[in-house]
């Protein structure tokens, strides 16, 4: 195949795929009733949020650090234990940069949270009228840096 047909077909592929997370996008958002979506206040929610998942990491962590000291070098166990506590380190790296620059693109806050068996990501947006507009950046933020697929984003706004 020759290089403008190679280059025809990434375009298309990457305009699919644009495509993709804006019907997502629309498919999803209808099935949220806005008003159950307005009962959930965001006074709180993020910094609640981000306090019990800063808890839940750190005794994650703890116990996979007390695993590692009582397994033997070099043990199955110890293995897994490292690398799920890699892991771990990775993804909050992730959601940490993700919540930043969705911030530096205009939203007011924004929690993400990425599956650790699943290939999900849960972006959940402080914003009373989030738009189609809105979503794309929010979708191109997540593809830039690699993370996952649009079709396994959801976008969750609060208002």
């Amino acid at each position: 195949m020759g290089n403008k047909k190679k280059i025809i077909v990434l375009s298309c592929m990457i305009a699919l795929l644009a495509v993709t997370a804006v019907f997502n996008f629309v498919f999803t958002s209808n099935v949220y009733d806005q008003d159950a979506v307005a009962t959930v206040t965001s006074a709180n929610y993020f910094a609640q949020y981000r306090s019990e998942r800063l808890n839940t990491r750190n005794e994650e962590l703890l116990q996979l650090d007390n695993i590692i000291a009582s397994s033997s070098e070099g043990s199955v166990e110890r293995n897994q234990a490292l690398s799920m506590k890699t892991e771990l380190t990775k993804i909050t790296e992730t959601e940490l940069l993700l919540e930043s620059l969705i911030k530096a693109y205009g939203f007011e806050d924004a929690v993400v949270v990425i599956g650790l068996d699943s290939g999900n990501v849960n972006v959940i947006t402080k914003s009373a009228n989030l738009t189609t507009e809105d979503a794309i950046k929010i979708y191109s933020i997540i593809q830039e840096e690699n993370v996952a697929s649009p079709e396994n984003v959801k976008i969750i706004p609060i208002s």
